[in-house]
């Protein structure tokens, strides 16, 4: 039994992974949290580590047999440290959610106030969402975008927290297409007393290659996820000053977490071995070109972006003058090959089940190798999708011209040899 291959032993999750694969292969994945993990990362996600329990840390597991897990796991904390100059780090995390818990799980106490992005404006369900634990647990007051400007307007941040008062302040979005000033948070941060925590889910990548500011020399507290533009396995990691190091891994272990998933620190630690190349900060540069690219095609054709562009991987493109919700254009895009996600924009009327606002992104597209050029071209293909969502002759000639174009950037061809 052990040594039947997956399409020996179950044909039908054999089928379900082949149509994945070549989904994957011949769309045109442009969610921004989504990428492309190279082979090397796939491989460890799969690997022999899987089988072990590892409670603990490094050098004080409860369980014996640990020493490859340790090994592991040291390599794989040791290279995070180096590659976001830190001076500890925790891969432990399961997922950014958890790693935001354990973060205030350190920092706070239940009930303390803590200011955080509204979630209509680009925050993330953990930075005060009602209806997440973060809203349960603590008092959130949110900060948002100026209305004329879509941005982040510093002085208003400072308003709110003269006012509240609060524990922690958390800098970091799912949505927002535009640089995010950490030194000015910390500012903010020290002028009212607060601690300053960094989620950077979305542009960890970019960090780590130095095309968006390093918020480590600014915060106390760093948390991400692995996966989106980091390219490696889905889970999360916790960076922080040396002061809160004890707090943060106990907050993890034992306090959110129990037994570590050994093969996706592993192959964490793949990744960032992968992102200390001079291969992957050229990759992140391409991908920011990529999005202003696309970014410039899509306002070209007529459609209002939150902002105006996008400094990063992502962008916001406003539908409401297009008589089209974010569901019907996400549904139409996917018809034809292209896959993005709908989302709420500043002032939507909408529903989160509905929203007025799509929330396209390039990583995943440049890791295929896809260039400016490219970008230009999806602009169009795109623009055609949302002005014609019910014509079938339009959504068949896109979907081709996708496949077409995915022909020329193939990926994972290799991937079971």
């Amino acid at each position: 039994m052990m040594n039947r291959t997956l399409a020996q032993a179950d044909v039908e999750m054999a089928r379900i992974l082949a149509g994945e694969l070549d989904r994957q292969q011949h769309t045109l994945v442009m969610i921004p949290s989504e990428n492309y993990a190279s082979k090397a990362v796939l491989q460890t996600m799969g690997s022999i580590l899987t089988n072990k329990y590892a409670e603990g840390y490094p050098g004080a597991r409860y369980y014996n047999g640990c020493e490859f897990c340790d090994r592991a796991e040291q390599l794989a904390i040791d290279r995070a440290k180096e590659l976001f100059r830190c001076d500890h780090a925790n891969v432990q995390l399961h997922t950014g959610s958890q790693a935001n818990m354990a973060a205030y799980f350190a920092l706070c106490e239940p009930g303390d106030t803590i200011m955080g992005m509204k979630v209509e404006h680009g925050g993330h369900l953990t930075h005060g969402k009602s209806i997440n634990f973060s809203g349960t647990y603590y008092h959130f007051v949110s900060y948002g975008l100026d209305a004329e400007t879509d941005r982040i307007e510093y002085d208003q941040v400072l308003d709110i927290a003269k006012e509240c008062r609060p524990r922690l302040i958390v800098v970091g979005a799912s949505a927002y297409p535009r640089i995010l000033d950490f030194q000015r948070f910390r500012e903010i941060a020290d002028e009212v007393g607060a601690l300053l925590m960094a989620d950077i889910a979305h542009i960890v990548g970019l960090t780590a290659a130095g095309s968006h500011p390093d918020p480590v020399p600014f915060c106390d507290v760093v948390t991400s996820t692995t996966h989106k533009t980091l390219r490696g396995p889905r889970g999360a990691l916790i960076l922080c000053k040396a002061k809160w190091a004890e707090k943060i891994d106990n907050a993890v272990f034992p306090g959110i977490q129990a037994g570590p998933l050994m093969h996706i620190i592993a192959a964490k630690a793949v990744a960032f071995k992968e992102a200390q190349s001079y291969g992957f900060r050229e990759y992140q540069r391409q991908i920011i070109r990529n999005a202003q690219a696309l970014a410039q095609s899509l306002i070209e054709e007529g459609f209002r972006l939150v902002t105006g562009g996008t400094d990063n991987h992502l962008m916001l493109v406003d539908l409401r003058s297009e008589g089209i919700s974010g569901l019907e254009a996400a549904n139409a895009l996917e018809e034809a090959n292209i896959i993005v996600n709908k989302n709420l924009i500043p002032g939507d009327e909408r529903s989160a089940a509905e929203t007025s606002g799509i929330r396209p992104g390039t990583p995943a597209l440049t890791t295929r190798g896809m260039k400016e050029e490219q970008m230009q071209v999806i602009g169009k293909l795109m623009a055609r999708v949302i002005r014609a969502p019910q014509d079938g002759t339009v959504l068949a000639d896109v979907k081709q011209q996708v496949i077409d174009l995915c022909a020329d950037f193939p990926i994972y061809e290799d991937l079971y040899d």
